[in-house]
């Protein structure tokens, strides 16, 4: 039975309705918070990420990089907090290249997003000295990155990294955590301060004179003024309920993890990336067939960019996961997700154009697991956090695929209108309004909507 009434209704219990409930009981006192998710807490979408974090974002403008710097404080200080409950590192992105252009433009990347506020860039050689960071624990870390132009110095860190790199920009403030671990936290601590969860479906909105009186939930109806949709994939479909249409789209992306028995990867590497587009490997044998069929003539083909991977797991573990959005579109969410049968071969052959030694596991993969979810994006790659067009309605969503990295300012902007206090100047930067804005929407004309997204 789900209670009668509540100060807020929050629709969706994923990492961003989880952080609402945070910042809304514990540093807001409204104790009166209801999640409802017809799931379990953290599993349609917050468990399917890489579960990393970096301040390293592009412009245009510096709001993506002050969000996620505001985002990564409150990490920090939650990892302070917990004791380090969810296993915040700092070990960074590493991104390699054998590409003198994709060198040059690492360069004039690092200046530009050095100046939006992400922290120094060294460029090495130079008057700095290079080395890596630590496996575990996030303090006492350099912020900005490193440009390593310098091959031995390359192969001295990155032994088993293509031997074609030329260069390796190191983003620092940068690293991963446990997304359930971290969400769980949130959820005991909001609701020690009097958030409930309801394991249930939001059927409908009740709106009256453009304020929002109530909620349907499993055919009863909660009395609340706010209604707040934190619904993930299925942002837009909730949005209508309130006679809201939101600007978002959906996009599936997949990930795989197996084991590296071989021990090719060292436990303490940081998040791999290789910027050059790939080309398969294959056997002569293996690309001739392919060619003949018109069904699998694509996977002999020129792939782009971005295929990484990361260790996965404490002591003990041998797991890497591997991501490479190779393939997306946009598309309806449905569930279970189904990805092609293809797709765990090709991320493992992209993954051998950046650690060679791993073609050893494209036949004999052990424990290989496919997994992944959507990315509810808007057309330029930044959230929605703000209240909608219905007095008592607000929205947090279109937080794509950096949504765990993203949480904690999220959670604290939108507790911060719900609860009428004052915000960031960066929260312009997040309200529906902006597309009203004549000077936003010249640059949406040239906005790449994979900006800022591996």
């Amino acid at each position: 039975m789900v209670q009668e009434k509540a100060d807020v209704v929050i629709c969706g219990a994923g990492i961003a309705g989880v952080s609402a409930a945070y910042y809304l009981t514990v540093k807001h006192g409204v104790g009166d918070v209801l999640l409802v998710d017809e799931r379990s807490p953290l599993t349609l979408t917050s468990d399917k990420s890489t579960e990393a974090y970096r301040n390293w974002w592009p412009g245009p403008g510096d709001e993506m990089v002050r969000f996620m710097n505001r985002s990564i404080d409150l990490l920090e200080a939650l990892a302070v907090a917990s004791d380090n409950r969810f296993g915040l590192n700092r070990r960074g992105y590493a991104f390699f290249t054998a590409d003198p252009a994709t060198a040059r433009r690492y360069q004039e990347q690092g200046e530009e997003i050095s100046d939006l506020g992400a922290g120094p860039l060294r460029v090495h050689p130079g008057g700095h000295s290079y080395s890596l960071s630590p496996g575990e624990g996030y303090t006492g870390q350099p912020t900005g990155a490193d440009l390593v132009l310098d091959v031995d110095l390359i192969r001295k860190h990155f032994p088993y990294i293509n031997e074609e790199a030329i260069a390796l920009l190191h983003p620092r403030r940068c690293g991963w955590l446990s997304a359930q671990q971290l969400g769980m936290y949130l959820l005991q601590e909001a609701q020690a301060h009097g958030a409930r969860f309801h394991s249930g479906r939001v059927e409908d909105v009740m709106v009256a004179q453009g304020q929002v009186e109530g909620v349907q939930v499993d055919g009863e109806t909660v009395a609340t003024g706010n209604f707040v949709n934190a619904a993930g994939p299925l942002l837009a479909e909730v949005g209508k309920m309130v006679g809201v249409e939101l600007p978002v789209f959906n996009e599936l992306h997949g990930k795989i993890s197996f084991d590296d028995e071989k021990g090719i990867v060292p436990r303490d590497a940081p998040l791999l990336i290789w910027s050059d587009p790939v080309r398969l490997v294959w056997s002569e044998a293996e690309r001739a067939e392919l060619v003949a069929d018109p069904e699998t003539r694509w996977m002999v083909e020129t792939f782009p960019a971005g295929v990484h991977f990361r260790p996965e797991g404490g002591a003990g573990s041998k797991t890497l996961l591997a991501l490479w959005t190779y393939d997306v579109h946009k598309m309806e969410p449905v569930w279970p997700p189904t990805f092609e049968p293809f797709y765990p071969e090709v991320v493992l052959r992209g993954l051998a154009r950046l650690a060679p030694a791993l073609a050893t596991y494209i036949r004999r993969p052990r424990n290989l697991y496919v997994d992944g979810g959507y990315y509810c994006k808007t057309r330029e790659n930044r959230p929605l956090i703000c209240p909608l067009p219905v007095d008592g309605a607000y929205v947090i969503g279109a937080l794509s695929g950096y949504g765990i990295m993203a949480s904690q300012a999220a959670g604290e902007l939108l507790a911060a209108y719900v609860a009428g206090s004052d915000r960031p100047d960066y929260a312009a930067a997040f309200h529906l309004s902006r597309y009203e804005d004549p000077r936003y929407q010249a640059l949406l004309a040239d906005w790449d909507s994979g900006a800022g997204q591996l």
